[in-house]
């Protein structure tokens, strides 16, 4: 039992008259002026003008590379902070910043949307939208939200709560408000919402509490739903929407519609206006176990897939399923880039992705054929892609349905999450942070499908019961990596790597100016060699990093923009245990320039004071069961063993665990459901509850304390 939750910690663990120089030959004067007189349409988008970043990935193609190179290897060093922006907290800074006109536009925890001037990060407006906070129990994976689109006169942004918002660009005031979810079901909505052809595209999250999947289109005007694409069919009974539902429905068995299905769309998608063509990643089934979902096996289209829709009417095309039968909460929703690659003596247009599962797929776009994929960390899940199929040849002990438990390369973490990654034709390299982060697996004994906030993955889920001794403890967090990754998708083979101290980094930005920009979770932000790897320069940020940058040009000087604040779920469930010296409640917009001198204010890392706790007169046997109630209830939000990074409250400083009717009333009666605080009173008896209270004093009472925790797991 130690070794099965030892690993198990171990895994989850303006642009007037600019004149910066470009790789473009388009003159910039004339790049703006009729970026300004057009506002951000179709065309602006496909001409990507280097000096702006007005899409989520810099361009339809998603390549986050930007062509302005006045920042290059030789005068990176001369970096310096021209300005930032306090957004009040490090929860879930996540966002993207988009720039256009000289403004930028970031979102932050809860969904407020800021709009800011881009050259002196003066505050233009904030927009702090009235979220229904109770929708947090829904939430997987933290509030997090991962930025806006613009289009016309107008922003878009999506919220926590599954409503689809239309901002006026100049104002922030509320143009339109649509609800794109059914709020009887635990969705929600974190990713960035994408403009194509007038229609504003976004899906959805809460695969892993039990919903199906799908992605929509919307109009841009009025916010009336012009098209739903679902991932993954409904009940049989009720017929289907489509043929392709049909179709997708013959890779199923049993009675799969119970639990939803999963394959939420909650963050990937690329758009090729010539072929016309809308990509969208899918995500895992739900639940995770494919013994329950679909208990005779079967593919389950179109979980874990890469589908190529028509966006004027999300009519299916082609997909390509990177994890046939998923049952590791192996994703396909991770950055998707497309490319034209040299392949073979041919120019093939191709998608590229490298989702959780381990693997660098580089697939046809045109078809869904595969073309390549390699390992570019250790798995031990597969042993290869078979070339003839594009499917993988998996290990027999991978599938843990009814046998031992199963250490795995990569864990749900992935080998890469949502971070996004980034492609230089300069370099021909792919830019991505990997991860390695193992997990066991084991079937989940007794397993009832739940709503509300229960974890409906099938598979055991225990953060709690660790060692207690330092050397183990040690030999754990040797096992969590995480690296700046150079690889080449042609040769499938890594050109570089740059090690971290841990896994959760940031995003990745190219530049023509042979660089790449990373930000770490060990609050810093890097700039590095694209074609050797070496570190050229780096600055510290007070928090860690987990966003992506970007760059932009305003009146001949280059800027490079991150938004930090080291939240998400890994932060929240080990940033506590696994300390990585990021500060909490300090996530701001940071924007460098060549010469830059502001500085940051002065930080007190927060100190933790443990009051005297309650003593416990508990059984073993009911910390035991506590501690399991625990895994599945509080532990993503409050940390591994009640200990917390200080985004959310510390459970074992709290005065409810003296008080038995305080946390019942917290926890069953949703005292402080308005705050955010999930209300369990259907999926926790009075009993278990109880357990849980007396699980978080046997914590308190540790001597695993802030001391041991930096003394045993902090990155050198």
């Amino acid at each position: 039992m130690r070794l099965l939750t030892t690993a198990c910690l171990t895994a989850l663990l303006t642009i007037s008259a600019c004149k910066a120089k470009t790789a473009s030959d388009t003159p910039a004067k004339a790049q703006s002026e009729s970026l300004q007189t057009a506002g951000v349409t179709e065309g602006t988008i496909l001409k990507a003008s280097p000096m702006e970043w007005v899409t989520h990935g810099g361009n339809y193609a998603e390549q986050r590379h930007s062509k302005l190179n006045d920042i290059t290897v030789e005068t990176v060093k001369e970096l310096g902070l021209a300005f930032s922006y306090d957004l009040g907290t490090s929860r879930g800074i996540e966002a993207t910043p988009i720039v256009h006109d000289g403004i930028m536009y970031v979102t932050s925890t809860w969904n407020i949307v800021t709009a800011l001037d881009a050259k002196t990060g003066a505050e233009l407006w904030v927009w702090e939208p009235e979220i229904d906070k109770k929708q947090a129990a829904n939430a997987c994976c933290d509030v997090v939200n991962r930025g806006v689109a613009i289009w016309g006169d107008k922003v878009f942004t999506a919220t926590i709560d599954g409503r689809l918002v239309a901002l006026d660009r100049k104002t922030g005031a509320v143009v339109w408000d649509v609800l794109t979810i059914d709020k009887s079901k635990p969705y929600t909505m974190t990713g960035a919402p994408r403009v194509v052809k007038g229609k504003v595209i976004i899906g959805n999250g809460g695969a892993e509490l039990g919903v199906r999947g799908y992605v929509g289109a919307f109009d841009v005007d009025t916010g009336e739903q012009i098209w739903r694409f679902y991932t993954v069919p409904g009940n049989p009974a009720d017929g289907f929407e489509s043929d392709t539902m049909k179709m997708a429905a013959e890779t199923w068995t049993g009675e799969f519609w119970a639990a939803g299905g999963g394959g939420t769309v909650w963050d990937s998608m690329a758009y090729d206006a010539e072929l016309d063509l809308l990509y969208v990643g899918v995500g895992n089934g739900s639940p995770w176990n494919q013994a329950i979902r679909s208990p005779e096996g079967g593919d389950n289209l179109f979980l874990s897939s890469i589908v190529a829709v028509r966006p004027d009417t999300g009519e299916y095309v082609w997909h390509y399923q990177t994890t046939p039968g998923e049952t590791w909460d192996y994703t396909a929703t991770q950055h998707m880039i497309l490319a034209d690659l040299e392949i073979e003596g041919a120019t093939r247009k191709v998608i590229m992705q490298a989702p959780k599962n381990g693997f660098f797929y580089v697939i046809d776009r045109e078809t869904g054929e595969f073309i390549s994929g390699e390992n570019f960390v250790p798995v031990n899940w597969a042993t290869h892609i078979d070339k003839e199929t594009g499917r993988p040849v998996e290990t027999a002990e991978a599938r843990y349905q009814g046998k031992d438990p199963f250490l795995q390369l990569p864990g749900p973490l992935g080998a890469h999450n949502w971070h996004p990654m980034s492609y230089s034709p300069d370099t021909g390299l792919v830019y991505i942070p990997a991860q390695e982060a193992p997990w066991v697996y084991q079937e989940m004994e007794n397993y009832k499908q739940e709503g509300g906030a229960a974890w409906n993955t099938g598979t055991n889920f225990i953060y709690g019961m660790l060692p207690t001794d330092k050397a183990t403890f040690r030999a754990l967090r040797s096992m969590l990596k995480g690296r700046l990754l150079a690889w080449d998708p042609v040769a499938q083979k890594p050109a570089w790597t740059f090690e971290h101290g841990g896994p959760w980094n940031g995003g990745i930005l190219s530049t023509a100016g042979n660089l790449v920009f990373q930000g770490t979770a060990d609050a810093h932000f890097a700039a590095y060699n694209a074609k050797t790897g070496e570190r050229l320069w780096r600055n510290f940020t007070q928090t860690g990093i987990v966003a992506a940058p970007i760059s932009y040009a305003i009146d001949g000087e280059q800027y490079i923009a991150v938004a930090s604040g080291w939240g998400g779920s890994y932060a929240l469930g080990f940033g506590g245990v696994l300390p990585t010296g990021s500060a909490a409640k300090v996530g701001r917009v940071l924007v460098y320039k060549v010469g830059g001198t502001a500085t940051l204010p002065d930080i007190q890392m927060a100190e933790y004071t443990a009051p005297t706790p309650p003593k416990s007169t508990a059984t073993e046997a009911v910390i035991k069961a506590g501690a399991v109630h625990y895994a599945n209830r509080c532990g993503a939000c409050h940390g591994d063993q009640a200990y917390s990074m200080g985004l959310v409250p510390n459970l074992r400083a709290s005065a409810a665990i003296s008080d038995a009717d305080l946390w019942n009333d917290i926890l069953l009666g949703g005292a402080l459901a308005e705050n955010g605080m999930p209300n369990f009173a259907n999926n926790l008896t009075q009993e278990q509850s109880e357990s849980i209270r007396e699980y978080v004093i046997f914590e308190a009472n540790s001597d695993r304390t802030k001391d041991f925790y930096e003394s045993v797991s902090r990155p050198k």
